[in-house]
This record gives C-alpha cells, structure tokens and sequence, in this order.
C-alpha cells in the first residue's frame, strides 16, 4: 500500500458534486495515473462522508464505501476543524486558482478540461517543485510502481432518480427538461444520470437516450418521440374532416369514392371542398357534388367552378331612357306631299 503522498497532480474541474461527477472524477484520475493509490484523503463533501463529528468516527456514503472496495483503496476522511490535515491540498487548490486559472477566459467547460490538461503536462507536473525541487513527473516515475493497478471490471458511477414526467412527456433534471417518448406522458420515469449522458427507462425499458446537458432551463427534444402523438393528432383531424364532408350531402360518400379512385391527393380535394362551405353553403356545395357524380368529374376544381358559375348574375339591361328636350320631342314637320305616287310613270 503506498502511504507516501502521489507527487504528480491532477486536476478536474466539475459543475457539482453529484456523486456521478465525484465519481467521474475518480477514474479519470485512476486512468492518468495509469493505477489506483491505497489511500485517499477526502474532505468532508456529502458525497463522501455523509456525517463527521469531533470525536466520532466517520460516517462514509455506502455508494463511495462500494466504489472504494471495487478501487481497491481506503478512505480518510480529514478531521472536522483540522485544516493542517488538508493543507497539502489546500496548497494545490490554490497553486492552480494562481498559475492556471488567472486571468482565464474559456467557452465552456470542454475548453477548460482540455486547457487543463495541457497545463498539466506542460507547466505543474513538468516544474521545479518548490518543496521537493524536483520534477513532480521524475519522482511519479519512481512511485509508479506502488500503485494498484486499474480494476479490469468496469463501476456503474451512474445516479439514479425516479421522477414523474410531465404532460408534455419530458423529464425534468436539475433545471433542463429532456423528452420521453409520448407515451410515457405522466408516467414514472427513472432517470439514469452520468456526467456525460442520460438514460431514461419506464419500468426495465429503455425509452430515451440524451447527451446531458450542462447550461440552464434548456430543453433537450428528440424529434422522435412526438411523432406518434403527430400522428395521431392529424389522424384525427383527418377524420372530423372527413365526416363533415360525408356530412355534406347522401352522395357525399360516391363523390369521396370517386375522388380516391381518380386523385392520388384525395384528402386535399376533401379539404379544399369543405372549405368551399363557408362561402357558399352546405346546400350549393351538395348540389356541385351530386353534379359532380351525373356527369363523373371528381375534382375540387369542378365544384368550385360549378359554385362560380351559378353564383354568377348577369345584370338585366336598363329601362329605356327617352330623350326629353322639348326641341326634340314637338317638332312641327310638313305634311308629306302624296301627289307624286298619284302620277302616272312614263
């Protein structure tokens, strides 16, 4: 088992310490140091030490106790108000806030991990160690050899909650929602959370699978889970639609025949025709349509042209107007002159 403190250092930077993000943490550690140590030193977070008193002796998570026996390491828990007991890590903390983080300005939390391992291999663990003065990577070398090496059997760091999802068949962790098939609409849902993904099942089937997001009030939709409620919806829209057109007339039902048997868009024309109703009536529309099936033209076109032309008037042509200027009506006209028809023609 190695007592001595791991010279090389590791850093992480997490947005909680939700027991799947304390545990991430650990096996990426694990994984950089290519083993696990015999001892970990904790403070006192509730993910690790669930009750410390002065002269008591800890109480540990049973969920971190389970990790430490599949680690294969011990847990020491510091001493409550005994700040020399964790000043080696203090120091660190405040290494990185000074040499690292100083002056910073990152995107997102992917930039900054990534930064930090970069400012690992280059700065911390390549430096002159003030206390040591020697490389921390030189004396890991050294060290390397008392690690335990990984356990070959993978740990389920994953948290587990039980929630009911919402009428609008999504989930609610932490301040985002995340969707579930429709469904599973007011049903209990058990999220299974890991720091990089999440994993929803109703009763043992797995319904849902997101990538877990870390920003806020989001929400987080797979398109596939509402199209079956779509469907459904336009389903039956479909069908009042249609029963208000078969509603039309008692040959309603020949024309639609008629239509889905000549027209591959039979629901537009169905559509198109009952919105012919609002402006000239049930009754002029079921006349076009038994028109319709006389002369077999099963169309919307027909019988909104059928309904035009009927509803066309042409304008009757005005009285006659007569002229009625006194010049124009008393006029004094000469007697004809009948003597020439009295002559004889030669």
């Amino acid at each position: 088992k190695n007592a001595a403190p791991l010279p090389l250092t590791y850093v992480e930077f997490c947005v909680s310490q939700q027991m799947e993000q304390f545990l991430g943490a650990h096996l990426n550690a694990f994984a950089a140091f290519g083993g696990v140590p015999g001892r970990l030193i904790v403070d006192n977070l509730r993910s690790a030490v669930l009750r410390r008193h002065i002269g008591e002796a800890p109480v540990f998570n049973p969920r971190y106790l389970d990790f430490a026996r599949h680690g294969g390491f011990q847990i020491s828990a510091c001493n409550v108000r005994a700040a020399h007991e964790k000043g080696r890590v203090e120091r660190g903390v405040g290494y990185v806030k000074a040499n690292f983080l100083n002056g910073l300005e990152l995107a997102d939390l992917a930039s900054l991990n990534a930064s930090a391992r970069l400012w690992l291999d280059t700065v911390a663990n390549v430096r002159i160690h003030g206390a040591t003065r020697r490389q921390p990577v030189e004396m890991y070398t050294e060290e390397q050899g008392k690690l335990q090496p990984l356990n070959p059997r993978p740990y389920d760091i994953a948290r587990v909650l039980e929630v009911r999802a919402l009428r609008q068949f999504r989930v609610v962790l932490e301040t985002n929602t995340y969707s579930v098939p429709a469904r599973c609409a007011g049903q209990r849902v058990a999220i299974k959370a890991w720091p990089d993904r999440i994993r929803l099942y109703h009763g043992e089937q797995l319904v849902a699978r997101h990538a877990r997001c870390y920003d806020r009030h989001q929400d987080i939709e797979d398109p596939e889970h509402a199209k079956p409620l779509l469907a459904q919806r336009k389903s039956a829209r479909e069908q009042r639609l249609l029963l208000r057109f078969l509603a039309l007339s008692p040959q309603a039902q020949a024309y639609h025949d008629g239509l889905v048997a000549r027209r591959t868009n039979a629901r537009d024309h169905v559509r198109r025709i009952v919105a012919l109703v609002e402006l000239y009536g049930e009754a002029a529309v079921a006349r076009a349509l038994e028109d319709g099936i006389e002369f077999g033209a099963f169309s919307a076109e027909y019988v909104a042209n059928t309904l035009e032309m009927r509803e066309r008037h042409l304008d009757e042509p005005p009285p006659l107007q007569l002229a009625r200027r006194a010049d124009l009506l008393d006029l004094d006209l000469a007697p004809a002159d009948l003597s020439l028809y009295d002559r004889d023609t030669p």
